[in-house]
């Protein structure tokens, strides 16, 4: 929608009923010639008595009726002795109350607000006002201006308007002029406008196409964007090209600001792997440091405890199992080395295996931590094991760091974690800046213990870890091949196996735990999967509706999970009047949904249901189900941690009775549907295939073409992830 499409509205702020100061968000009264309309939207620092000019487009909330949606925010000071008295005595300015307000109004007139930014000092003929509270009371207002001054300056520039809280936060008053300097600032990930966004503010501000101010912001964009394709690196010759294409620049005069990067250490170049690889600085210490540690932590024999074999005994009598060799060899190699991989297919045995390893360091007194990376990865985990799991960026704990103003982990080599071992489950979603994190927390002589499956789908951040680490040879590592005949009998791990060697299963033995129901059009698996979900498997199979995951390769088209949540929204959580609803974007929010967080987000308060504790920190990949909508707050129910979430937080949630089968990782499901029909060959691979059969506990149902699927096997597409840290580990 253009802004000529888009509502004018102009008039004065008669009340502002709720203010985000992190971010801006507003909820206001708008007063146009005696009739009030509400206003949301990020307005930062409005208060009652400004004059607005608003454009926007209306929407209609299920309780408080048509609001509208600003985007475009246009203020104007008060004017007239009526509106600058309501804005002085509506608190907007800090130390001026109503009392105040009017002995300034009666002092200065309607230049009031001219004095109070240009010559505060003037408002100590006011009695009661001393020369040090007259400065902070223009301190305050020449704030509010500067804040007043960016929002507009947005606007213009046709920038979103909550950057402005964002930009204040990060540069105080100097904010504007920092942009206007540094226009490409606003590409990095603290404010995430798009860079060719920030490259027209630049052209328009007049950088020169080919200034080295723009030309080293191309090559750093391309760095940081490339970490989301899950590169640690790009060859240099590589990102000089794809800079050139973004920019239309010339490649020479790319290698010399490339140079002028490295040379100032705003980027780092290497030869690794055969390449001349260039990396973003954190990256690249990430990286040379998980090498390093690594190697120290492989060659390191620890002493392994008398009585070993007498242990390992008393392990398999309490647990009732007896050991096959590998297994043996996984637990024995877990006493006598400071770090170890753990690896195999599904019924191979790892569970086995891992809770050997925390029986074996229980018994020998040490204070084992478990963790995984998600978390329905780590609540799984502690089930297996009948002990607790976090998640590894709670292990890590967060914290605020005043210095950069970003949340920080705060367990590190300076506040080490106490544990004398860690084990991590689903390895291969760890990435590397991750795993950098929890190596440097970890006191020298702490044991790690890294399981995983290589052959599921890698981690959604930058690098290869799991795969990387194996491959190596470096690491000790126990690889877990035979299947157990009590897993054979399963058709899931049968067809897994089958799956992952490049075998197609046969599809039409609808049998056991895994069935193919074969629908050639969009609509037909649509439907099928809602009745699935809805009827046959709660009447037939005793399996509820919350109990069955619906996964696809991709998000759009006829069978992508938007079209899917749309439908199983409307089937299995229809709306009623009793339920609150919240639109957002293009869902509508109710009470029953099921709901992912989709960022991590370090400082969203949860409090437990019921209890008295309460935490920080919600991340990608947690499932929770909306508990109530009540006056623009949305409470969901995470597994028992309930957070509340503002309007202006509901970015960072969405549907999730379906989801792709990446945000599947780590998670396991009672029953799992895929979707297969269609989707770009980059997502209908083998690997996407494995992951989703493999999320499956106890049914795997495959709705759509078989012919699909089978495309999906003998797809073995593998992007490259450019990592050196296979490279660094073989050369140390």
């Amino acid at each position: 929608m253009s802004e000529q499409d888009l509502e004018l509205l102009e008039g004065t702020v008669s009340a502002v009923i709720f203010q985000n100061e992190e971010n801006g968000y507003t909820i206001l009264r708008l007063d146009i010639r005696g009739e009030e309309v509400t206003v949301v939207g990020p307005m930062a620092g409005v208060a009652p008595g400004e004059y607005l000019s608003i454009r926007g487009r209306w929407t209609r909330h299920p309780t408080y009726g048509p609001q509208l949606k600003a985007e475009v925010v246009e203020r104007r000071l008060p004017q007239g002795l009526k509106e600058i008295f309501h804005y002085l005595s509506s608190g907007a300015v800090k130390g001026v109350g109503k009392t105040t307000a009017r002995l300034i109004i009666e002092e200065f007139g309607e230049d009031a607000l001219t004095v109070i930014e240009e010559d505060p000092e003037q408002l100590t003929k006011i009695k009661g006002i001393t020369k040090k509270r007259a400065r902070q009371i223009g301190d305050v207002f020449h704030q509010q201006m500067g804040t007043r001054r960016l929002m507009e300056f947005l606007g213009e520039h046709q920038l979103p308007l909550e950057l402005a809280a964002l930009l204040r936060r990060a540069y105080g008053d100097v904010a504007l002029e920092v942009i206007k300097a540094n226009p490409y600032l606003l590409a990095g990930e603290e404010f995430e406008v798009e860079f060719s966004q920030a490259d027209r503010l630049a052209l328009s501000l007049g950088v020169g196409p080919e200034d080295p101010l723009r030309l080293e912001a191309g090559l750093l964009f391309e760095l940081a964007h490339n970490l989301n394709n899950g590169h640690t690196f790009l060859p240099r010759r590589k990102l000089v090209e794809a800079t050139g294409i973004l920019l239309e620049a010339p490649g020479p005069m790319l290698e010399d600001s490339l140079t002028a990067l490295i040379r100032r250490g705003e980027a780092e170049c290497e030869q690794v792997a055969g390449q001349e690889a260039v990396y973003l600085p954190a990256l690249y210490d990430a990286e040379t440091f998980i090498a390093r540690r690594i190697t120290e932590m492989s060659q390191a024999e620890l002493l392994p405890p008398e009585g070993l074999d007498k242990l390992i005994g008393r392990i398999e009598r309490e647990q009732h199992i007896s050991y096959a060799p590998q297994q043996r060899h996984a637990v024995e190699l877990a006493a006598g080395r400071q770090v170890m991989l753990l690896t195999g297919g599904p019924g191979t045995g790892k569970t086995t295996c891992l809770r050997g390893v925390l029986a074996l360091f229980e018994m020998m007194g040490l204070d084992t931590a478990l963790a995984a990376p998600t978390g329905r990865a780590a609540k799984r985990l502690g089930e297996l094991c009948n002990t607790d799991a976090s998640t590894i960026h709670r292990l890590l704990e967060t914290g605020f760091d005043p210095h950069s103003g970003k949340l920080v982990f705060t367990k590190n080599s300076y506040a080490p974690l106490k544990a004398e071992a860690v084990i991590v489950d689903e390895t291969s979603m760890v990435d590397v800046p991750l795993m950098a994190a929890l190596l440097d927390a970890l006191e020298g002589d702490c044991r790690l213990v890294l399981v995983g499956d290589p052959d599921q789908l890698p981690s959604v951040g930058p690098g290869a870890l799991f795969a990387d680490l194996i491959r190596s040879g470096v690491v000790p590592t126990v690889r877990l091949t035979e299947i157990f005949r009590q897993a054979a009998q399963s058709a899931i791990i049968r067809n897994a196996h089958l799956i992952n060697q490049g075998q197609v299963p046969d599809l039409r033995r609808n049998e056991g735990d895994f069935f193919c129901l074969a629908r050639r059009d969009p609509e037909a698996v649509l439907d099928t999967i809602v009745d699935l979900c809805r009827r046959r498997l709660p009447e037939r199979l005793g399996i509820p509706s919350d109990q069955i995951q619906v996964l696809s390769p991709t998000r759009r088209r006829g069978t992508g999970t938007k079209a899917l949540n749309q439908v199983l929204q409307a089937a299995l959580n229809p709306p009623l009047e009793s339920k609150g609803e919240r639109r957002f974007g293009d869902w509508v929010f109710r009470a029953g949904d099921r709901v992912m967080q989709v960022r991590n987000n370090y400082d969203i308060l949860w409090r437990e249901e019921g209890g008295a504790d309460a935490g920080m920190g919600m991340f990608n990949g947690d499932i929770g189900v909306i508990r109530s909508i009540e006056k623009e707050v949305i409470t969901v129910d995470f597994d028992g941690k309930v957070v509340e979430y503002a309007p202006d937080m509901l970015g960072e949630l969405e549907p999730a009775f379906a989801v792709t089968v990446h945000k599947a990782q780590g998670s396991e499901y009672r029953a799992v549907i895929l979707a297969a029909l269609e989707g770009a060959p980059f997502l209908m691979t083998r690997g996407v295939l494995y992951t989703a059969v493999t999320r499956a506990r106890e049914l795997f149902i495959l709705v759509g073409d078989p012919a699909a699927a089978a495309r999906m096997v003998n797809n073995n597409r593998q992007t490259r992830r450019y990592s050196g840290l296979r490279a660094r580990l073989t050369e140390t």
